[in-house]
């Protein structure tokens, strides 16, 4: 038989797959994978669940519902007071995975140079280079993950197609500021480069931080997208809505990556999201201070027990160092270890590395977006696991 693509069947499997199937074998409180004790709010259900048993079920426009793309558009103008137009510059995708594969397949020709910032969510390499990408690793450096000047502009040339990032930043929960921003855009104008921008996590930002958009600085805003995602937004994760925000001249080229690779969204679905999109503002400030509220309850208990706590700004995720307990091996070791024998699950930051043997191996990322209950019974499990 001849093979496979050899890039995607040799890819493993995702740590959020292992982890989580490692959690359910040993029943352990699931502090992995991210996504929300909640329901969502009840606005929002009540919308999709209208729409689905009266409205029009059948292919909705490739592009998304017109009151979809409207909502976007007027949610970019409200937060980031960017003038959009939702006909030509918004479109609704799959999920904002399938909009970062739309955005790469769209932009990348082969031997582009992609600029990432490691440590990266870990979808963004194996797409990038299943477009034909050249990835060039810029690394942040724990605990405060700030952004190395020199070595991030070593990285672009005029080879340089565009640089992909997210911000608020998963895995390591930093809050890109106006001036790493502005450093960002100097030198995507200056090589004349796309900035594809991962901002999912745009509302759930903390110790009074606010989120922008590389978009809104001068000079980018014909050369970035935009992403966002009902699903985080809502926490409604697995409806798997996302949305581009792009300058038409890109959307052309990412719009017909979309209509190849999912044609179109569930219209039910996307009209809620049209409905969550034009909840109050109260709604987003309510998100931002429950979600802060339960990273210092799970990051306070966790320092107590003896973890070092790193600094979380946003998204779901607190990042800890597991070396004051006296554990001597890796993160995944670790990991594995407080799973069997503390019954509680986290993953390893070295899996958001492309080398993860030449990664930070003594940092584990805990996940807070849970009910409080949950969030105490994996804490009580620690602490009692570390105190024996």
């Amino acid at each position: 038989m001849k093979t496979a693509n050899s890039l995607m069947s040799g890819l493993g499997t995702t740590v959020f797959e292992v982890m989580s199937a490692l959690a359910r074998e040993h029943r352990s409180v699931n502090l992995g994978q991210g996504f929300p004790d909640d329901k969502g709010p009840e606005p929002v259900r009540k919308a999709a669940a209208d729409y689905l048993m009266d409205g029009h079920n059948q292919y909705p426009p490739m592009m998304g519902l017109p009151e979809l793309r409207q909502a976007v558009a007027e949610h970019a103008k409200r937060f980031q007071g960017l003038e959009v137009d939702w006909q030509s510059e918004v479109m609704v995708t799959s999920g904002a995975t399938e909009a970062l594969a739309d955005c790469l397949f769209g932009l990348i020709e082969p031997g582009d140079e992609v600029v990432l910032i490691e440590p990266l969510y870990d979808s963004y390499l194996p797409m990038v280079r299943r477009a034909g990408g050249i990835p060039k690793l810029v690394r942040l450096e724990p605990p405060h993950w700030s952004l190395r000047r020199a070595e991030l502009e070593a990285a672009f040339s005029d080879r340089t197609k565009l640089i992909l990032f997210n911000t608020p930043m998963n895995p390591c929960s930093k809050v890109f500021d106006r001036a790493e921003l502005e450093f960002i855009a100097a030198l995507c104008l200056k090589h004349d480069a796309y900035a594809v921008c991962d901002e999912v996590y745009e509302h759930i930002i903390f110790d009074g931080k606010k989120h922008q958009s590389i978009m809104t600085l001068p000079g980018m805003r014909d050369r970035t997208a935009r992403i966002g995602s009902a699903g985080k937004s809502f926490s409604l994760t697995g409806w798997k809505v996302g949305y581009v925000t792009a300058p038409p001249d890109m959307m052309k080229a990412i719009g017909k990556t979309h209509q190849f690779m999912t044609f179109t969204t569930p219209p039910n679905l996307q009209w809620g999201t049209a409905a969550g999109l034009r909840l109050a503002d109260g709604y987003y400030a309510e998100l931002a201070g429950d979600m802060q509220r339960k990273r210092d309850r799970l990051a306070g208990a966790l320092a107590n027990i003896g973890f070092g706590v790193l600094p979380a700004h946003g998204t779901y995720f607190v990042t800890t160092d597991f070396r004051p307990l006296g554990f001597n091996g890796t993160d995944e070791d670790f990991c594995r270890h407080i799973t069997v024998e503390a019954g509680v699950t986290a993953v390893p930051v070295s899996a958001f590395y492309d080398s993860p043997e030449q990664a930070p191996r003594h940092l584990a990322r805990f996940c807070f977006c849970k009910h409080d209950e949950t969030l105490d019974r994996a804490v009580e499990r620690l602490g009692r696991h570390f105190r024996q």
